[in-house]
């Protein structure tokens, strides 16, 4: 059985800093590309970035850049979002999800094959 779970996150001031990770189980992380996905109370859920087979990374989302940073760790079939210099509109629950290398990164949550249960995010100002 596939399973993708999110870990971390959590309540931090503006300015903090927080990191998400994404264990999978049942599948080898190192043959999906790997997205995270937030979706902010009242609003759609949205790509942040993408992390293919090859550590290329496709951000989604101009705001997040030079902030967040994705990372995978193959040996422990985890990948990493770590986030940095956090803002209150950043606030929303975050997703996980996994798209088979060949199709490499999307954007569109249709394309996505595996979704983790989502991890909460809060920014306070």
């Amino acid at each position: 059985q596939v399973r993708l779970v999110e870990s971390g996150g959590g309540s931090v001031q503006a300015g903090g800093s927080l990191r998400l990770s994404c264990a999978a189980s049942g599948l080898t992380l190192e043959a999906y590309a790997i997205g995270w996905f937030r979706q902010a109370p009242r609003k759609a859920r949205e790509a942040v970035v993408c992390i293919g087979t090859n550590d290329l990374k496709t951000f989604y989302l101009d705001s997040v850049k030079g902030r967040f940073t994705i990372a995978r760790e193959n040996g422990e079939n985890t990948v990493y979002l770590q986030m940095n210099g956090l803002k209150p509109e950043d606030t929303g629950l975050y997703y996980c999800a996994a798209i088979p290398a060949m199709f490499g990164c999307s954007g569109a949550t249709e394309d996505y094959d595996y979704w983790g249960p989502g991890r909460m995010v809060t920014v306070s100002p």
